[in-house]
């Protein structure tokens, strides 16, 4: 039986259980024009994976070229901050296509390699173990975001910033304003606005500095793509804020909505005691498809397209749900299941 889809993605009860209403539209619909929102919604996974491998049909471009008002609407006297917003989003390297995208890449994924990472591991240990330990020795229980998914990655993205320690409450107070992209509020952009125009005063002189004399650090990295002509200062600037709301955003969302999949599953919960290093890897990539810290992702048509049987036009909005994709039971078995043995 064919129901009635309510095109308002920003309801409560959406928030709130997503699964549901994805699931109703990937059973239903799966390539679904939002009229509420002037949107194609995509749910199933095969289509995300077509999706990504047809990347030149889909353009990362959206702040630059979606010339249509903000969705959930803002405030009417808020459309200038809107198009600043817009405008400072749009010089992010994710909102780029190629070539100019893979020239950036190239030059961020130079400090982003395995053997780069595994280099963080004993810093990242010790500062969650400071951080709960703290937590415990309050003696009033520990409230896992604030206590623990909050701080860690700002500390971690800090030290990779080359934040001086006694700044770092600074970077934690920009880093609050930045996840205001993520909400839904009528207001939002005054909060995201003034931690964008934040991230750029304070990020300028240490651009300058780095220019001058290149550290072991992100800006480091960024400044020499500068200097290479690959970016713009003003792209300098704006790819470090994306660092700090990229990288703050993902890892609490992963951190708590990790933690209540396994409070809610505590047969999982046991099998991951049982055996922590051994499962340790599949248990993560498990807690990312069960509930993943990226719900969905935008992108805007680069030409006519046509998926089962919709035409899909060029400059049309588009918003891949991957959520939804990850419980699809066409790929996964019994998919809205939590299961560290997959």
């Amino acid at each position: 039986m064919v129901t009635t889809i309510n095109d308002d993605m920003f309801t409560a009860e959406v928030i709130q259980n997503p699964y549901q209403y994805y699931g109703q539209l990937r059973d239903e619909d799966p390539v679904h024009w939002n009229e509420l929102y002037e949107l194609w919604v995509i749910t199933r996974h095969d289509d995300l994976v077509w999706l990504t491998r047809n990347n030149e049909q889909f353009s990362n471009q959206v702040m630059a070229n979606d010339p249509r008002p903000a969705y959930p609407a803002i405030l009417e006297s808020d459309t200038e901050l809107y198009d600043y917003t817009r405008n400072y989003q749009s010089k992010m390297f994710i909102q780029y296509d190629r070539p100019e995208h893979l020239e950036m890449r190239k030059v961020i994924h130079a400090y982003f390699t395995p053997k780069s990472m595994e280099e963080w591991r004993p810093l990242v240990k010790s500062a969650t173990k400071e951080l709960l330990d703290a937590a415990e020795a309050r003696g009033d229980g520990v409230d896992l975001m604030s206590d623990l998914a909050v701080p860690l990655p700002v500390l971690v993205i800090a030290e990779m910033m080359g934040v001086p320690e006694e700044e770092r409450h600074h970077i934690r107070m920009l880093a609050e304003k930045l996840l205001s992209i993520g909400r839904g509020e009528p207001d939002r952009l005054r909060q995201l606005s003034d931690g964008m125009r934040g991230m750029d005063e304070y990020v300028i002189p240490m651009v300058e500095e780095r220019m001058k004399k290149p550290q072991d650090d992100f800006i480091s990295v960024l400044a020499n793509g500068e200097k290479a002509g690959v970016f713009t200062r003003e792209q300098v600037l704006v790819n470090t804020s994306l660092l700090l709301l990229a990288g703050h955003e993902t890892t609490i969302n992963l951190i708590c909505n990790g933690t209540l999949a396994f409070m809610e599953n505590r047969d999982q919960w046991e099998l991951l005691k049982e055996d922590p290093q051994g499962v340790m890897v599949r248990a993560t990539e498990e807690a990312l498809r069960y509930d993943a810290p990226v719900k969905s992702i935008t992108r805007i048509a680069a030409e006519d397209v046509e998926m089962r049987g919709k035409r899909i036009k060029k400059d049309d909005r588009i918003r891949w749900i991957i959520s939804s994709a990850n419980r699809d039971p066409d790929k996964f078995e019994n998919a809205d299941t939590m299961d560290i043995s997959r």
